[in-house]
């Protein structure tokens, strides 16, 4: 793919979440990409030509950008410890919760349609596995005697907070870095045994 190929392509799919977080998936559709990124009719087909094909680009998007929101460059070494980590998964909440709360409401959209549709379901799951793996690995070298549920724990822990303060009923209500902070020590402290 070339460059310009690839930014029409990312400016798509940055579109689409966009459009996903603003108006739902109701509101997701090629001509709505178009539109809305000021793109000639017809150009969001030129790169995904069915909605399936629009909503796994969405997806593969999505796992970049939350990559990012969620510092996985930025996460502690496997021997870092207990507070390395504790402080390395709040600041990711907080940036999900506060710069990047759009984001968070499109993956919760695509987390929806994911389950009425197989074959993106694949897509979704495998862009949560990037994460996923690096805290199965970060717990297990925390002495975790069982890894991967501690590390689905986690991140059941995360996802429903962010839920709640995104599109649930404590929306008026986010919690700082210390709130997160205490949180996570208080969760990982009963999981490690601390």
């Amino acid at each position: 793919m070339s460059a310009t190929a690839a930014s029409r392509a990312d400016l798509v799919a940055d579109t689409a979440l966009a459009l996903l977080a603003e108006r739902g998936m109701r509101g997701l559709t090629h001509r709505a990409v178009d539109d809305e990124a000021a793109l000639p009719p017809g150009s969001t087909s030129n790169v995904a030509r069915t909605r399936q094909a629009l909503l796994e680009l969405a997806v593969r998007r999505l796992a970049d950008r939350e990559a990012k929101v969620l510092g996985l460059h930025e996460m502690p070494a496997a021997d870092a410890g207990l507070p390395a980590l504790v402080d390395a998964l709040a600041l990711a909440t907080h940036r999900s919760l506060t710069h990047n709360r759009a984001l968070t409401l499109a993956r919760y959209e695509l987390a929806l349609e994911a389950t009425r549709r197989p074959e993106l379901r694949a897509y979704f799951d495998a862009a949560g596995a990037r994460f996923r793996d690096r805290l199965t690995v970060l717990v297990t070298a925390l002495g975790s005697t069982d890894p991967a549920r501690h590390a689905l724990s986690l991140a059941a822990w995360a996802d429903g907070l962010m839920f709640s303060c995104v599109a649930g009923s404590f929306g008026a209500q986010l919690p700082g870095l210390d709130e997160l902070r205490a949180g996570l020590r208080e969760l990982l402290d009963g999981m490690l045994g601390a």
